[in-house]
């Protein structure tokens, strides 16, 4: 049987247990639903009305509500509704983007009610430890709701939000399911720790690495973002500013972002929501390489006898082989509302996603449950909430990519030979050629690589507004974020990859906590025309980990210098932190807020473990003195300064003595015994956090039909103390190289949001918003005492050669600018070989002659979004640029051909037909390529059913198109990588989906 066919066989089985899982989902949700049902009201009588807008246009999907109670119902797609009421009772009507009005009815049988469009300006934004009016804000904060998310095959939180921030960036980690992206906040703030703070219902995350060890993620995802699921967010917000994110202390360098997941509300009627999207994804582009007709004339007209002798009479395409088009489906289910008084909501969910590389996969079995019952008289407010997550996944042996762009395309996939599992191989009389590059598709049928993830944040959030003074409240919140991770990789001896250690047989495991304990009192007072709002708290946070690896070959014999089985390495951290802000707002026109927050880490020795951040924010809402009052609804300027710090780059134990146990290299023979030894660790007593201190001045604008609205922002952030890791003399320490505080940073930057609504008629609406932003960085001390011959740090590996590094931490320059050879010329603008630019004049080419040539990051980002909505149809785009980032170009640096000895032969970069290098030019500048781009990241139509369907559910059908183009000049395969190294990544496909999504 053929490969293909089998696979074939699988799909098929694999297609037919998804649909038996999404059946007995169902099953239980209609069960459910028909409890809840059991819970409504009986009525007296039947009262008829209809909800209008100003201009008595119906509005759908309005919430009417029996005050006091669960019984309710929602308009139609013409704003009618009919609802059995007592006589004498007041409904309750709201709907997204109107205020909310209260109606008494007496005996009338029908009613007509009008609601006011609701201003922006009123909306409540998440902070930290509260919340604030949009209108009060005093600092550079951001947010975004459900109804603006990026659609499609959204598989991780930070997608939603792609394109839609000035200044927040995100990068996709390249295409394997869940995979996720990196995300950047104004360029971030350290030379190698530049994540975001993530903050999911006031619970604080923990992130940062990859899979197997103390100081990696969670089953193999690059954030803790990537199991969480996304239909479960109700908003997001981004402080940007140190004025909003000082706050946070010691984790706000580098912004901060807030996550709100949806709940029920007091009074809610049963509403069920289920929302299913197909999505068939295929890789848009492949690396460009020699095909087997060119790789045969290239030999023969450049390589040796022993080269020609090696040449297959095949045509393989390679990357045709290993990449598939990839089926996935994504399924949530929904119900909120009330039961005996107590709000709630409840989700599961399911998500398959296949890879486009073969053997990849991701499977994700989601539940949440959010209470949020209200009681003695709304004075004491409960928020319970759980969110599970249960990962499986598959991981590909990404090597296999890189293989696909070098292997011989001569060659059959398969060999008559029998060996290495029926995939042909280089071999020579000895047997396998250790060298050679392994068959692509041996690498990925010949492994098993699987990792399962269960996670669960829990958390409950008790506030209480004191009866004997209710300007005064207490809130408390207790949470808890678990993860258990359980992974094995497996090969046979037969496959190739692992014929020389004879096997592999490799698993680890993992245990995760954080715990988080919060508490603050707030008072807030409305005086004649001053407003107080004064908060105070204490947090504490603590981080654990235990982990084991185990490595062994088939035959049980250990494989490298690991620790012992029996032991587990546990890692543990503390956070305390005082935290307090002052909010003051004086007649509405001139608003400040102060903030302080004093952090103290068990990852520091005792003289440096405790810091204090401080900022303050002043804002003057010039409409409110008549300026500007004509055109605008609200003219806000702002002023914010303040210091947040980083600790992300600090290890557990980095300023404290420390002893690890040796490995099998380092044991003391006692007779026969071999007992493992301790050994001391390198530390710094005088490591402490990265400080930054972020001046930011913005102005807010709005006008008073709301067509116009948006914000200017310009920022200067210096950040001291960085984390570098620097040399040290020999004895002085127990290491040769220790982390360090050396140095500074600068950003500088220029942000625009434009929001404008062109048209907005009856059967019309056209929205469009335009994001800018500017972000330059530049090193300004990276030393402690001044050395003429010190360059910089180098840093960014490359593949070709042992230990290379293509970027240079320098000063004066932007961090990780490339560091390379001035390429020299010929006549004809071909590069010629060998040949580079001898800066210094001495008369040869040595290190001394490379010089700063670009860098990875964008001088500008921008991103456009575009919704137009035609009667029950809906059509829109999101358009993504950036300019001024350059990349280097891995796979063609490595692409060279020459006459050698090898025994085998490999398919050169298709790039060696213009260069002719016949040597590996590995830090030319003419490999730094100027990727600037423009991306329609998502294209999407939807058309809503209610209209035809005549009853009160609302259904609405989508189709969508993400990644749909790239413009760019750029001669790889994608011009957005994170770190500005293209070497054979994952690539990212080009996928389309079809949704369904249903609320009644």
């Amino acid at each position: 049987m053929k490969i293909k066919d089998l696979c074939k066989g699988c799909n098929a089985q694999l297609l037919a247990l998804q649909r038996r899982n999404a059946q007995t989902v169902l099953r239980l949700f209609v069960l459910f639903i028909a409890f809840c049902s059991t819970t409504s009201l009986l009525a007296q009588r039947t009262v008829m009305g209809k909800i209008n807008d100003e201009q008595g246009n119906g509005i759908p999907s309005a919430s009417v509500l029996i005050k006091g109670t669960t019984q309710g119902t929602v308009t139609d797609v013409d704003g009618n509704f009919s609802l059995s009421v007592p006589d004498n009772s007041t409904l309750v009507i709201s709907s997204v983007g109107f205020s909310t009005q209260e109606i008494v009815v007496g005996k009338e049988s029908t009613i007509t009610i009008a609601l006011k469009e609701g201003s922006t300006l009123g909306e409540v934004v998440v902070v930290g430890y509260g919340t604030q009016k949009k209108k009060d804000l005093t600092g550079a904060v951001v947010s975004l709701s459900e109804r603006s998310f990026q659609k499609g095959n959204i598989v991780t939180a930070e997608q939603l939000i792609s394109g839609k921030f000035a200044g927040v960036n995100i990068t996709p980690n390249g295409g394997a399911p869940g995979s996720g992206g990196r995300i950047r906040i104004r360029g971030g703030s350290s030379l190698s720790a530049d994540d975001p703070l993530i903050v999911i219902d006031g619970v604080p995350l923990a992130g940062g690495g990859n899979r197997g060890s103390a100081t990696e993620n969670i089953g193999g995802v690059s954030n803790p973002l990537s199991l969480i699921n996304p239909n479960d967010i109700e908003s997001v917000t981004v402080l940007k500013d140190a004025s909003a994110a000082a706050i946070y202390g010691s984790r706000g360098s580098n912004g901060v972002i807030m996550i709100t997941t949806k709940k029920g509300k007091k009074g809610d009627a049963l509403r069920v929501n289920f929302s299913s999207v197909l999505s068939s994804a295929k890789a848009s582009n492949f690396v460009k390489t020699l095909t087997g007709d060119e790789l045969r004339a290239l030999v023969n007209a450049k390589g040796n006898s022993t080269q020609k002798a090696l040449l297959g009479k095949e045509n393989t395409n390679w990357q045709d082989l290993i990449y598939r088009n990839a089926f996935s489906h994504d399924e949530n289910l929904s119900l909120t509302g009330t039961v005996a008084s107590l709000p709630y909501r409840v989700s599961l969910g399911y998500l398959d996603q296949n890879g486009i590389l073969l053997n990849s996969n991701m499977s994700r079995k989601s539940a949440s449950l959010n209470l949020n019952p209200r009681l003695l008289d709304d004075h004491l407010k409960l928020d319970l909430s759980y969110k599970g997550s249960f990962n499986n996944s598959k991981f590909a042996d990404e090597g296999a990519i890189g293989s696909a762009v070098s292997f011989d395309p001569t060659q059959s996939a398969f060999s008559d030979k029998g060996a290495f599992q029926g995939y042909y191989e280089w071999i020579d009389k000895d047997g396998l050629i250790p060298l050679a590059g392994k068959n692509p598709l041996g690498l990925l049928n010949s492994r098993k690589d699987i990792s399962d993830v269960n996670r669960h944040i829990a958390n409950a959030v008790i506030d209480y507004k004191f009866h004997f003074f209710p300007d005064l409240r207490a809130n408390i919140n207790v949470a808890i974020d678990q993860a258990n991770t359980d992974g094995t990789v497996f090969k046979d001896s037969t496959a190739a990859s692992a014929f020389f250690v004879k096997g592999v047989n490799n698993t680890y495991a993992q245990k995760r906590s954080n715990k988080t304990f919060e508490s603050y009192l707030n008072y807030v007072k409305e005086f004649s025309n001053l407003r107080v709002d004064v908060m105070g708290g204490y947090g504490y946070q603590d981080f654990y980990f235990e982990g084991s690896n185990n490595f062994y070959n088939l035959k049980g014999i250990r494989q490298g210098d690991t620790i012992p089985s029996a032991v587990k390495p546990i890692s543990q951290s503390t956070l305390v932190s005082f935290f307090g802000r002052a909010n003051l707002g004086l007649s509405s026109k001139y608003l400040a807020t102060f903030n302080v927050r004093r952090d103290g880490s068990s990852r520091l020795s005792p003289g440096n473990k405790w810091v204090t951040y401080t900022s303050a924010a002043l804002a003057w809402r010039m409409t409110e003195d008549g300026i500007g009052k004509d055109i605008f609804s609200d003219l806000k300027l702002r002023l914010g300064y303040g210091t947040t710090g980083q600790q992300d780059g600090i290890s557990d134990y980095n300023g404290l003595k420390t002893f690890s146990l040796g490995g099998n290299t380092a044991q003391y023979p006692f007779g026969t015994t071999y007992i493992p030894t301790l050994r001391p660790e390198g530390f710094n007593e005088l490591l402490t956090w990265q400080k930054t201190a972020t001046t930011n001045i913005g102005i807010d604008f709005s006008t008073k039909n709301e067509r116009v609205s948006g914000a200017i922002d310009y920022y200067v952030r210096q950040t001291t103390n960085l984390f570098n890791d620097v040399n040290i003399p020999a004895g002085a320490n127990f290491t040769n190289r220790i982390k360090s505080n050396i140095g500074t940073l600068e950003n500088k930057g220029i942000e625009l949001t434009l929001n404008l609504v062109p048209i907005k008629t009856n059967d019309l609406t056209l929205e469009t918003s335009f994001i800018g932003a500017r972000n330059n960085n530049k090193i300004t001390k990276l030393n402690l005492v001044e050395d003429p011959k010190f360059v910089g740090v180098e840093t960014g590996g490359i593949s070709g050669g042992v230990g290379n590094n293509i970027h240079l931490h320098a000063v004066g320059s932007p961090k990780s600018s490339f560091y390379v050879y001035k390429q020299v010329y010929n006549e004809s603008g071909k590069p010629i070989e060998g040949l580079y630019v001898d800066r210094n004049d001495d008369g040869k080419i040595t290190v001394d002659d490379k010089y700063l040539f670009q860098k990875p990051d964008a001088d500008y980002t921008v991103g456009f979004t575009t919704n137009l909505t035609y009667k029950d149809f809906n059509f829109g785009f999101i358009l993504r640029g950036s300019v001024g980032n350059y990349m280097y170009n891995n796979v063609f640096s490595g692409g060279t051909f020459g006459s050698n000895s090898l025994n085998y032969l490999y398919n050169p970069a298709r790039n060696v037909l213009e260069t002719g290098f016949e040597n590996a030019q590995y830090f030319s500048d003419y490999y730094i390529q100027n990727a600037s781009f423009l991306k329609m990241d998502n294209l999407s139509l939807g058309y809503d059913l209610s209209s035809l369907l005549k009853n009160k559910a609302t259904v609405r059908l989508s189709a969508i198109v993400q990644n749909v183009f790239t413009v760019t000049k750029y001669e790889g395969i994608d011009p957005e990588i994170g770190g500005g190294i293209d070497n054979n990544i994952y690539l990212r496909p080009r996928t389309v989906s079809l949704g369904i999504n249903v609320n009644f």
